[in-house]
């Protein structure tokens, strides 16, 4: 056991809709165990957020729950939305608490890792020595481009060749300095790993992706251990599928993150086991899985938690430099898949196995058993 420094860390615990109170339970779980085992400690304090929050006091991300995010350290967060809100004014709408969230604290980068287990290769849809050993980080801005770029709208057409009739509307921007502090955390996370960076845009088509471009070229001389990559956002999609493993890191914008790092998880197996870290300048974060809510199974015990369990872990690490917290995590997780534990999204179908189907409680209480074993 790890006998550190005694220490306190306060977490603001967003659980949302649907499966987010189901996966939520299981990554505080893990968190009490762990506290348990190293001697920390964690002051938990929830808030609504989402469609839960609008039911309860009329908007996704109402004033008290921003209260108890700005007096924590950190934001685990679960998943928001449901089909039943979608006739909503889209302010009011779930999904728009994680946009406001992002945009009161600036968080700008997002990172997700895609790593594929040894155990769970059989759960890829690629073939195996396409995935095996796959390990790549998505480096994501989160402020910019088409999601909150202004002007924007539904509004009569005044030229092309619709003149007159609805369109809708949406302003694709970046300035030089929101590439740059994006650039600059892409490069340092690909000087800790194998040296490689590949910037995604659209150069050849877009303005926005110039300027990504021309800053990316330049902030690259500050670091000439790296190895620079450019390359076009639909052969990078494509090269995903075809040789994702000449990947290491992955640096792009709102838009494109958003669908190529959603492409990335099924390499995985599964986007339930997709993790991510959303940070500011100050290191204050956002922890959350990358899957949605699923609402078809919310409250059936399907769930997989682990992509919310690594996501834990990528708090320790990102915003309290507890690398050995969650490494130890990372650990109990690998343990638990080498006991062929397996929830329905990552559970061989289709061939003779040795692998335990089992629901969201039993797989994050089997993390939390083998987190005895994880030092």
């Amino acid at each position: 056991m790890n006998q550190a420094v005694q220490a306190t860390y306060k977490i603001a615990v967003l659980k949302g809709d649907g499966i987010g109170h189901e996966i939520i339970d299981q990554a505080v779980a893990v968190l009490k165990k762990t506290a348990a085992l190293f001697g920390v400690s964690f002051d938990f304090n929830n808030a609504d957020v989402g469609g839960t929050a609008y039911e309860k006091h009329g908007h996704p991300l109402p004033p008290s729950t921003l209260d108890i995010c700005r007096q924590s350290q950190a934001i685990l967060f679960g998943a928001v939305g449901n089909p039943i809100y979608d006739t909503l004014p889209r302010h009011l709408r779930p999904e728009q608490a994680i946009l406001g969230l992002r945009q009161h604290f600036g968080l700008f980068a997002n990172f997700r890792p895609a790593r594929l287990y040894p155990e769970l290769v059989a759960a890829s849809t690629l073939k195996p020595e396409v995935v095996s050993d796959l390990d790549i980080l998505i480096v994501r801005e989160l402020n910019g481009d088409v999601y909150f770029g202004q002007p924007r709208g539904i509004r009569q057409a005044v030229d092309g060749l619709f003149i007159g009739s609805k369109e809708g509307f949406d302003t694709m921007r970046y300035s030089q300095p929101e590439v740059e502090r994006i650039a600059h955390l892409a490069f340092q996370a690909a000087q800790k790993r194998q040296g490689k960076l590949c910037s995604v845009d659209k150069a050849n088509v877009l303005e926005t992706s110039q300027l990504w471009r021309d800053v990316v070229i330049e902030v690259a001389k500050s670091y000439p251990n790296v190895q620079l990559e450019h390359m076009y956002v639909d052969n990078a999609a494509m090269q995903l599928i075809k040789n994702p493993k000449a990947f290491d890191v992955i640096v792009t914008g709102n838009l494109f993150g958003d669908i190529l790092s959603d492409a990335s998880a099924m390499l995985t197996g599964s986007i339930g086991m997709l993790a991510s870290a959303s940070f500011n300048e100050k290191k204050f974060g956002l922890y959350e899985p990358s899957h949605g809510s699923a609402p078809d199974i919310a409250g059936q015990n399907k769930a997989n938690p682990l992509a919310t369990i690594l996501s834990a872990a990528m708090m320790l690490r990102f915003s309290f430099d507890r690398d050995d917290l969650a490494l130890a995590i990372e650990k109990a997780v690998q343990k638990t898949l080498a006991q062929g534990l397996r929830t329905a999204d990552i559970y061989p179908k289709n061939e003779v196995n040795a692998c335990v189907l089992v629901g969201t409680q039993e797989m994050g209480q089997a993390v939390c058993e083998n987190l005895s074993f994880a030092e």
